[in-house]
């Protein structure tokens, strides 16, 4: 899951700090809130750093404030939180050594060696504590070590901060200050009476002036981790909580999770007999059930009518390829490391293709290409295998075995501008049918690493070409420095789902380096070879995490023309069922998945499984039904329509289907739509 689709922000109040003044008293001079969800908790400075409100500057400086309810206060109050945390384990178990406790998206965390694992009942005990510490109104408070080697001798019992501190070094973890850069500081909580230490930790900073200033925070779970991540290193147990600037706030929160929870593809997927991840094939290779594979289908056939209806000729390839083809691409030496191993045939080293293009464009290549089949547009479901590790494997939305629904459009530079346009066009109207419909997109741009091809001037023109094709579909565009493939900068469409979280969805690359790699040229208007442009698409992203995002968009009740089942018919006694099979064979005829059911569960038990299993169109039948010839609609909401004449009710659901109508039928809608 992606963060939320980002907003536009108000205007940061600005205040000037005298200098030998603190920053926070230069914010309660200008009368911005000190308690409350907007309170100030920290300034940034000129240079863009977040510093303490006990900040004092040598010369007069102009901050801008940061509220409690902005994601830069968030985070504050998360590494606060994070501090109170160790500090209340430390109490807890005096033994435990400390790692490290940033703060992350939503929440912190904090690492920490100990003897056994934590339970339940130990974040029970801890987070009470940590009340204690928060009621303290305990205050945070920066001191600078004079010296590396005063910070040894201070955090001789700490094994872990004494390598933090050997590294010299932030090691990309916010927890300690550059050594030789910058400053080596400690934050002490400090008692607000006596002003004595009572704990203190090797951190960067900065932190909101109390532990008054943590409104509301949960610890919510224990995970194993390694040190610095590396399974070379000790594993060290990791405690997660969230922190939230007000109670409301994080109240709103804790229900999302619990919504999520609820709408987790995982567990759907199970009880809707969708799909499985049996132990026997291995981990992140998923398989879909016979309703599960309805769902799928019925995905893939609507999309692959749009393709052609957009000019699309589908391919395919096989799943496996001699090595040299991905040296020849480029993928081999620069995502080797998730790829699987190869197999050694013949004296020959084959892979498991992990992408599609490569093969695709040996099928341009081919035979000679004219000016005249540009744009060509190739379109292929081709499954590709990764070695995601272990840890980053989750359901759908992660796997080893993927089927990306991958284009290829081979055109002319000329061509470009255009073709991305109606590119992006087909896309966001296209994931539109399939229920999705508020999104923006995000430019992945080249980074300063050395892993990127092609020259400065092709990915200056390329990124360009990008970015005014965002712009012109008026959405929002979100920079991503750095993000983009290894060939070619890129656009992400981030779609919002049913609870509002954003999920990267079809992405769009402008590829000038394949065409080179694979000598791929075409005959121009005037006789001379030309080379194409190539710009790659995934639509889905891939069929099985698409398949994952709409079953949590959906929470499982899937639009009627994607639903296994569209309609049930549930008889009030045997001597009922003939009716029913009667209809049922009508709607079949129409193209309808429709069943009976002739068990001997009673009546209102049917309507119970069948309403769990969430069958958009129930038809019930009694002796009065069968007698006028109709049935009676009832739908997942409860609702219900008696009494419908067998003909209306065939034409009601054959239309509501073939509309591909997204909402799930209830009786105020199917009423409206007669």
């Amino acid at each position: 899951m992606s963060e939320s689709r980002p907003s536009a922000a108000e205007p940061t109040p600005r205040v000037v700090v005298p200098a030998g003044t603190t920053a926070g008293a230069a914010v309660r001079e200008a009368g911005l809130p000190g308690k409350g969800p907007d309170a100030v908790v920290v300034v940034r400075d000129a240079e863009g750093r977040l510093r303490d409100l006990s900040w004092t500057p040598s010369a007069d400086a102009e901050v801008e404030a940061v509220a409690a309810d902005t994601e830069d206060g968030r985070a504050v109050i998360r590494h606060s939180a994070a501090h109170v945390l160790a500090q209340a384990v430390q109490q807890q178990f005096p033994d435990a050594k400390l790692g490290i406790g940033p703060p992350v998206r939503d929440g912190f965390y904090y690492d920490f060696d100990v003897d056994k694992p934590f339970t339940p009942e130990d974040l029970a005990a801890l987070e009470k504590r940590m009340k204690q510490i928060v009621k303290a109104s305990q205050r945070f408070s920066r001191r600078v070590v004079e010296s590396v080697d005063a910070a040894r001798q201070e955090l001789a019992a700490e094994p872990y901060k004494l390598e933090l501190v050997d590294i010299k070094s932030d090691v990309d973890t916010d927890e300690v200050m550059e050594v030789g850069g910058g400053e080596l500081t400690i934050y002490d909580n400090l008692d607000p009476r006596s002003g004595e230490q009572v704990w203190g930790d090797l951190c960067r900073g900065p932190h909101v002036p109390t532990t008054k200033h943590i409104p509301a925070f949960k610890l919510t779970r224990v995970a194993a981790a390694y040190w610095r991540g590396s399974e070379r290193n000790p594993q060290l147990q990791r405690i997660y909580g969230t922190a939230w600037e007000s109670q409301e706030a994080q109240d709103a929160y804790l229900e999302r999770l619990a919504e999520a929870e609820r709408r987790d593809h995982r567990r759907l997927g199970t009880e809707l007999d969708l799909f499985s991840f049996p132990e026997e094939i291995g981990s992140g290779l998923p398989l879909f059930h016979p309703k599960g594979g309805i769902v799928r289908r019925e995905m893939e056939n609507y999309s692959r009518k749009r393709h052609e209806e957009a000019g699309y000729e589908f391919v395919n390839t096989p799943h496996i390829s001699k090595a040299g083809l991905f040296y020849t691409s480029g993928h081999l030496p620069y995502y080797a490391d998730t790829m699987f191993p190869p197999l050694k045939l013949e004296d020959e080293e084959y892979y498991l293709k992990a992408m599609n293009c490569p093969m695709h464009h040996l099928i341009f290549r081919s035979r000679g290409r004219s000016y005249r089949e540009l744009p060509l547009r190739l379109f292929e479901f081709g499954t590709v295998y990764r070695y995601e590790k272990s840890g980053v494997v989750h359901g759908l939305t992660r796997v080893r075995g993927l089927t990306m629904d991958d284009s290829h459009i081979y055109c002319t530079k000329e061509q470009m501008p255009g073709e991305l346009r109606s590119l992006l066009a087909f896309v966001l109207n296209l994931l539109a049918d399939y229920g999705l419909s508020d999104f923006y997109l995000e430019l992945s741009t080249k980074g300063d690493t050395g892993k990127f091809i092609g020259s400065d001037e092709e990915w200056a023109e390329a990124t360009e070409t990008l970015r005014q094709a965002a712009v012109d579909s008026g959405l929002d565009l979100v920079p991503d420095p750095g993000g983009a493939a290894y060939y070619g900068p890129k656009i992400s469409v981030q779609a919002k789902d049913a609870i509002g979280r954003s999920w990267q969805m079809s992405t769009i690359q402008v590829d000038f380096n394949h065409p080179k790699r694979f000598e791929l040229a075409y005959t121009a208007s005037d006789g001379s070879r030309q080379m194409p442009v190539v710009l790659h698409r995934a639509l889905f992203g891939s069929i099985e995490r698409f398949f994952g995002v709409l079953t949590e968009h959906y929470a499982g009740a899937f639009p009627a023309w994607l639903s296994p089942v569209q309609v049930m018919g549930i008889p009030i006694a045997d001597e009922h069922v003939a009716h029913l099979e009667s209809v049922v064979g009508e709607l079949r005829a129409r193209g309808i998945r429709a069943e009976v059911d002739s068990s001997d569960d009673r009546m209102q038990k049917k309507i119970r499984n069948h309403t769990t299993q969430k069958i958009p169109f129930m038809l019930l039948a009694g002796a009065k039904d069968v007698e006028a010839g109709a049935v009676s609609f009832r739908f997942r909401d409860g609702t219900q329509i008696n009494g419908v004449p067998v003909d209306e009710a065939v034409r009601t659901v054959v239309e509501w289907v073939e509309r591909r109508e997204n909402a799930s039928p209830s009786a105020e809608s199917v009423k409206a739509g007669q």
